[in-house]
This record gives C-alpha cells, sequence and structure tokens, in this order.
C-alpha cells in the first residue's frame, strides 16, 4: 500500500545515485548523494530544465530528505554530447560518490553514461530515455526507467491512425536511437503504407527539403517525432508550408516544452503521452499548481517524469530503511515502486521499465493564455513494452 508521503500532498521527491557493494562504497557518512545529469544548453535545453525543476520541485517538498535522508544533489549538463556526457557522469561516480544518477534525456546519451554509471554499483535511474535496448536483451539490474520505453509513445499515433483510417502517411524523425525508436513504434501499431519514412540530422532547424517532400507525396497523415528546437520549428514551418489540411501527428513534438513558442501554431494537433497537465486526479493537480507557482510555466511530462523519479528514490532508501550499502534491498525498493505517481496507475516491469496508461492527448490554449496539452482518450492501459520478453535480468 502507499503511505500519505507519498501522495500529491505529501512530499515530492528527490534523486539518486546508489553506489555497489564492492566497486563504489557510499561515502560513509549516511548522507544521500544523487547526481542529476540533463541537457541543459543549446536548442534541447528546454527538456532537461523541465526535469531539473520538477525534480527538485520534489526533493524539495521533502525538505531534501529523499529517503529520510538528508540528500545532496549534484546537477550537471551534459550538453547533449556523449563523450562529455561520460566524462562528467565518471567525475560523480568516482569523485562525488553519488548513490545515484538521474538522467538523461537523449537516448544516446543513455547509451553513452550506462555502462560507467551501472558497472560501479551506482543506480541510473532514466526520468526520459528509454531505449530499446535496455529494455530487452541489455537490460540492466542497475538501471531502471522512471518515464516509458521509447517505442510506446510512438505506438499510439500508430493505432490512432491506424483507428482513423488513415491508408498513407509520411514518417519524420532526428537520426539517432530515439528517432529509429519512435518510426518503429508508430509502425508497430500501424498497418497501412508508409509513403515516405525521413530521418534527419539531430539538431536540424530548417525543414524546407522534407515538407516538400511531404507536399509531393499527399499523404494522409503526417508523424513526426521532432523534440525541443526541432519540433518548434517543424511546427511553424508546417503551417507556413500550407499543409494544415493535413492531419498532424506527433510525441514530443507539440508538449509543454515547444507550446510556449509553437503558441496558435500547435493548436489542435495531436500528440501521444502518459500523462498531460489535465489528468484529473489529486496528486497530479498538487504537482501542476506547485510547479506552476513556482517556476511560471506549465510542466510537461519531462518535469512530471523526473518528479517520479525523485520518489522512486524516496521509496527504495526508505524501503532498504536508509542502508545506502544495501544494493540488493536498494533494487527491492525500486522494483516495488511503492509511491504514487503522479500519472496514477504505475508499476516497475520484469525490465525494470513502467507498465502504465498511455493516453492521445491534443494542444489547448487555456483561459488563461497559457498553452498545454490535453487528454482526449486512453488509448492503452496498464502496457508494457514489446521487448520485456528478451530481458533475462541477472
Amino acid at each position: 500500500m502507499t503511505s500519505l508521503r507519498n501522495t500529491a500532498f505529501g512530499l515530492l521527491a528527490a534523486t539518486l545515485l546508489a553506489t555497489p557493494a564492492l566497486a563504489q562504497q557510499p561515502a560513509g557518512d549516511g548522507k544521500l548523494r544523487i547526481g542529476v545529469i540533463l541537457t541543459l544548453s543549446g536548442s534541447a535545453a528546454v527538456l532537461g530544465e523541465q526535469a531539473r525543476d520538477g525534480f527538485l520541485l520534489a526533493a524539495d517538498a521533502m525538505g531534501r530528505k529523499l529517503g529520510g535522508l538528508d540528500t545532496e544533489i549534484i546537477v550537471v549538463d551534459d550538453e547533449q554530447k556523449p563523450d562529455v556526457a561520460t566524462n562528467k557522469v565518471r567525475e560523480l561516480v568516482r569523485r562525488d560518490k553519488v548513490d545515484f544518477v538521474v538522467g538523461p534525456i537523449f537516448s544516446n546519451i543513455l547509451r553513452a553514461i550506462a555502462r560507467p554509471a551501472t558497472d560501479s554499483g551506482t543506480f541510473l535511474i532514466s526520468p526520459n530515455a528509454g531505449t530499446s535496448n535496455y529494455a530487452g536483451a541489455e537490460c540492466n539490474p542497475n538501471l531502471f526507467v522512471s518515464s516509458y520505453q521509447n517505442d510506446q509513445v510512438h505506438e499510439v499515433l500508430g493505432k490512432v491512425a491506424q483507428d482513423k483510417g488513415y491508408k498513407r502517411v509520411v514518417l519524420l524523425a532526428p537520426n539517432y536511437q530515439a528517432g529509429k525508436d519512435s518510426l518503429a513504434g508508430f509502425k508497430h501499431s500501424y498497418k497501412g503504407e508508409v509513403v515516405n519514412e525521413i530521418y534527419t540530422p539531430l539538431g536540424q532547424l530548417d525543414f524546407s527539403a522534407e515538407l516538400a517532400q511531404i507536399a509531393a507525396a499527399s499523404p494522409d497523415a503526417v508523424f513526426a517525432f521532432m523534440p525541443g528546437g526541432m519540433g518548434v520549428n517543424l511546427v511553424r514551418q508546417y503551417r507556413q508550408a500550407g499543409l494544415s489540411t493535413t492531419p498532424f501527428l506527433s510525441a514530443f513534438t507539440v508538449d509543454e516544452s515547444t507550446l510556449p513558442a509553437q503558441k496558435d501554431a500547435a493548436v489542435g494537433y495531436f500528440g501521444g503521452a502518459n500523462w498531460a497537465p489535465n489528468l484529473d486526479n489529486p496528486q497530479s493537480k498538487a504537482f501542476v499548481a506547485a510547479y506552476e507557482k513556482r517556476f511560471n510555466s506549465v510542466p510537461g511530462t519531462y518535469a512530471m517524469q523526473a518528479y517520479d523519479a525523485a520518489l522512486m528514490i524516496d521509496s527504495a532508501v526508505r524501503a532498504a530503511k536508509g542502508n545506502l550499502a544495501n544494493k540488493d534491498a536498494i533494487r527491492a525498493g525500486l522494483r516495488a515502486a511503492d509511491f504514487t505517481s503522479l500519472r496514477g496507475s504505475f508499476k516497475i516491469g520484469p525490465n525494470h521499465y513502467p507498465i502504465q496508461d498511455f493516453y492521445l492527448v491534443k494542444a489547448a490554449k487555456r483561459p488563461d493564455g497559457k498553452y498545454e496539452t490535453q487528454v482526449v482518450e486512453k488509448v492503452f492501459a496498464n502496457y508494457q513494452d514489446n521487448y520485456a520478453k528478451d530481458c533475462k535480468m541477472p
């Protein structure tokens, strides 16, 4: 049963890093140390900022005492560069002796830091990136994900496109692991014709060539995965190209991280998500109110998932009775996920990825002039990813 302290009216959660039994040992002073590594610079900085703010909001609500222990949180910028991220994670583990690492945003960064973090015995909790390899054959006993498996949100739009009877679609994504996972996820649920599958360089901001290809193909719908600044530009240029009559479906392209810049250009566009700010449960409503009051912006899934990551750590350290050296007990606590998630239904699957509900959402302008995504309908209930069967957890 979930304790009252973990509800939205109680505590918010803190951060990461727990080390191994033989390699990296806790500092021994009874303090919990968490390293948070996110993209905090460049065109995608808003994604990392939302995750950072969500995590710190939770930690501060708990008085910086996750699991009942005094908690030190070290926040670093991975600069969206795998080599930089790898070096910074090694510093967090070896120099700062963190017990948990929380991060990252991007999947190529997750692939770079997973081994450096977990080989030391430290626990890595990803509040966003959820690559297919770690959900399946490369699953890791010290890696947990508080977000989703990358394919799943995109599967929502594939099912919606299928159900709406769209016969021909064009798919668009950046050329890196999450982009490939996104289109694979869409195609898992969609059985119509993919007219064109377009990959762009990560960070591209001019889509005129791709939009010309879309216009020439005359598809029934377009599906795009373009996070951060890429999504801002794509949506604006899509409208400007006169393609508004072609349904635009997306994931992580029209959300609370991009809507403040997209504004009316995105209103009415559909997305997929595991949560939205108008989700009707008390803990979510309390979180949204607290976030908006503190940061004067609408939280997105990046903030929500990081908030839940803090709750996850808090519950695991409590399950281990504050004994940071007892890695087995902390791991069992992470698997148990004994906390009230902001998204409601939530549990950790055998591959350490969540089993949860997914929704079709729609971008809207609120009466107060702010923009948010809103739940249209539930598409999948208690949905486990398609790779869990391949995970043989040690």
